[in-house]
């Protein structure tokens, strides 16, 4: 099967997950065991804005290298994608990161408003475990893959993970560029959420612990290049192809690898780290295909 084709199953596999976790609802007005419409409205308007589904695609296709069950899979994926999706949701806050449009239409407070995008983006984050611990149950044979899966999940995106990384990116505005902070704000904030989908992938299919280091390795390069790459696009790419506004990083002060080493020196350390990336995949041979096309696209995609 083809890249594109593969790909295309996967993120089949996540819209109608998504779809089935969080339809459209029914009534009108407010029913015990049910989520409130307009709550419901707003989880849906980002979560359901499209998108390339990066993190749920790499953690099927994980367990498919690692001949786990895809099945099994689903849930997470879709789990993660809400994560994913309500951290989007808060960073385009006006106390964040202020921004208007996001994949290419308005920010979810910009049509529903402050509050309810934040209530939009806590309800995506619990719902995400709801899912996460009640699929885990339907799978009593494989209890603990999932609680190990989950348990990596919430970490990489937690207090030490993905919001420790967000924190540290606020705190550094306008503060003069430094390596190892940026690091810290790169691995955390976006590489960690990379890396989530591999390990969680890794406990579903009872990966064993050098399979794990090195899915762990991969995710983590694939996570810093791609951050430092996305830096360069807010400098030099196209609003248009890119369905948000650039040049942001530079007006908010942000601490960035081009502005920290310049464009062309951020340039060669993505390129060292999509290398890193692949490299780190040798273990699973031929198996490991998708993931060697996944970091060649992600690599280079549009500019």
């Amino acid at each position: 099967m083809a890249y594109n084709e593969q790909y295309g199953r996967y993120v089949g596999m996540v819209e109608e997950t998504l779809q089935a976790l969080l339809p459209e609802g029914g009534a009108v007005g407010p029913k015990d065991g049910e989520i409130p419409e307009h709550l419901r409205a707003s989880m849906r308007y980002s979560l359901l804005a499209g998108g390339k589904r990066v993190r749920p695609v790499l953690l099927l296709a994980a367990c498919e290298m690692l001949d786990g069950n895809l099945e099994e899979a689903r849930v997470p994926a879709a789990a993660l994608e809400m994560i994913h999706t309500y951290s989007l949701i808060h960073d385009d806050l006006p106390g964040m990161d202020d921004d208007d449009y996001r994949r290419g239409r308005p920010t979810n407070h910009r049509v529903y408003g402050v509050g309810h995008a934040i209530l939009a983006g806590d309800g995506l984050l619990n719902y995400a475990y709801e899912c996460l611990l009640q699929n885990a149950l339907s799978y009593p044979l494989n209890l603990e893959g999932h609680v190990k899966a989950a348990a990596a999940m919430a970490g990489c995106a937690g207090v030490r993970g993905m919001i420790a990384g967000q924190s540290l990116d606020l705190l550094s505005e306008h503060m003069e560029p430094d390596a190892d902070r940026l690091a810290y704000i790169h691995k955390h904030k976006t590489a960690d959420l990379m890396t989530a989908p591999l390990l969680a992938a890794g406990h579903i299919a009872g990966a064993d612990g050098e399979k794990m280091k090195a899915l762990a390795r991969f995710g983590a390069c694939v996570g810093l290049a791609f951050q430092i790459d996305d830096d360069l696009l807010d400098l030099e790419g196209d609003a248009k192809l890119l369905g948000k506004q650039t040049g942001m990083d530079a007006k908010r002060g942000k601490m960035t690898w081009p502005s920290l080493v310049g464009a062309e020196a951020a340039r060669e350390k993505a390129h060292a780290l999509w290398r890193q990336a692949e490299e780190a995949l040798a273990c699973f041979g031929e198996k490991a295909w998708f993931l060697h096309a996944f970091a060649v696209a992600l690599a280079t995609r549009e500019k």
